[in-house]
């Protein structure tokens, strides 16, 4: 596999952690380094795991994995942005800035926006891929992109806060509908 398409795939598996950096960001009143540290750590940590588990899981796993992993995703990104939509239409007369970045959000968090990559890892099985170097080069494209994800949701400040809650809510809800729509249609 080439740098390109090892590319291209570490930045198609970030994006889901990029929309809910961008989301986390939204609710820092003043962004600190270890808010974009913590989520590029854990958004990079997990994009990174995930592929090794599903490489060594392989072929004896894939037909379970590969049936179930959309249910999954759909399932965390419906509830994480079912509750981001629903909080959008909280009446609050001041911007309420309440970052979570406890261990449950992250941790839940994480796990729902690297379940695609779960299966990537059993892909990588099939093909002569050095798994070591590929989820460094994921983990790493994965914790710059939330990273710079954090401080760009904190730019746009509470100005925006509920019209993006609503965007980022419905963006992961939509990211959770298409990898469920793509899985049962192919």
């Amino acid at each position: 596999m080439h740098i390109a398409e090892l590319f291209i795939i570490a930045v198609g598996l970030s994006m889901d952690a990029f929309a809910v950096s961008i989301c986390k960001g939204l609710s820092v009143r003043k962004l600190q380094p270890k808010h974009a540290a913590s989520t590029a750590l854990w958004f990079g940590g997990f994009q990174a795991l995930m592929p090794v588990i599903g490489y060594f899981v392989g072929v004896s796993f894939a037909d379970f994995v590969s049936a179930v992993d959309h249910w999954i995703a759909f399932v965390l990104l419906g509830i994480i942005g079912g509750n981001m939509i629903k909080e959008s239409f909280a009446k609050d007369e001041e911007c309420e800035y309440s970052p979570d970045f406890s261990f449950r959000t992250m941790l839940a968090m994480a796990v729902a926006t690297s379940i695609d990559a779960l299966a990537v890892g059993v892909s990588f099985a099939f093909l002569r891929v050095n798994i070591w170097y590929a989820v460094l080069f994921i983990g790493v494209v994965t914790a710059l992109l939330s990273a710079g994800g954090v401080w760009l949701g904190n730019v746009f400040g509470c100005r925006f806060k509920s019209k993006a809650e609503f965007a980022g809510g419905f963006i992961l809800m939509a990211m959770g509908l298409k990898i469920l729509l793509e899985h049962m249609i192919a």
